[in-house]
């Protein structure tokens, strides 16, 4: 029997480059047997974010959350899953609003504060981080993206399991440039790197799961 992989688009768009690179990095851990659920975390219940109340530090709910809401059925799916795809696109520098809910959910219900074991997750799964943005990639170290996504792959890796991250940047962000007055952008180009680049991306992020989820 395959894998059991969860996989999530953190994007409020679900049909747009993370929602499409979330959908290929599924594609490519069921290439290798795995099975897939896809979760677009903006279409479930509301949810909320850590609320600091340490029910996950006690007896009663040691190692899981304690709130009940939109994000439950989703926590429970990534404990009881072998891998886990998490994507979100770069919203002024950082992963959505939606995905730091989860990502504080799932990582801090194993946070225990004590030095002899600082994780209370014993079932540690590889992880896959995928990361899109407007802006270049080659402007990545300059304007600390490298930096952000390294700073969510050691707190996966710490919590969850190994993690593995990838990113494209330069993506298309609408496909009615017209109707904005938006003069920093180079709408021809942008489309040709759409066209040209991103189905190239696309093949490399799930050539990635299938290595990753074997």
């Amino acid at each position: 029997m395959g894998k059991n992989v969860v996989a999530i688009n953190a994007s409020p768009r679900a049909r747009w480059n993370t929602a499409q690179l979330v959908q290929e990095a599924a594609r490519g851990a069921e290439d290798v047997g795995a099975q897939v659920e896809v979760v677009n975390l903006y279409q479930l219940e509301p949810f909320m974010g850590c609320r600091s109340c340490f029910a996950c530090m006690t007896e009663k709910s040691f190692g899981r959350c304690a709130i009940k809401d939109g994000l439950t059925e989703t926590l429970d799916k990534i404990a009881r899953a072998d891998g886990l795809i998490l994507g979100s696109p770069n919203y002024f520098g950082r992963p959505t609003a939606g995905f730091r809910a989860l990502y504080e959910r799932l990582c801090f219900q194993h946070l225990t504060y004590d030095l002899a074991q600082f994780s209370s997750n014993e079932r540690s799964i590889p992880v896959l981080f995928v990361m899109a943005s407007n802006a270049p990639d080659d402007k990545y170290d300059e304007i600390g993206y490298t930096a952000m996504i390294e700073e969510h792959v050691r707190t996966l890796e710490r919590f969850i399991g190994p993690t593995t991250s990838f990113y494209t940047g330069d993506t298309l962000q609408t496909d009615s440039y017209d109707k904005f007055n938006w003069t920093m952008f180079d709408v021809e180009a942008k489309q040709r790197r759409h066209e040209e680049v991103f189905p190239q991306e696309l093949a490399r992020v799930r050539a990635l799961a299938a290595e990753l989820f074997a």
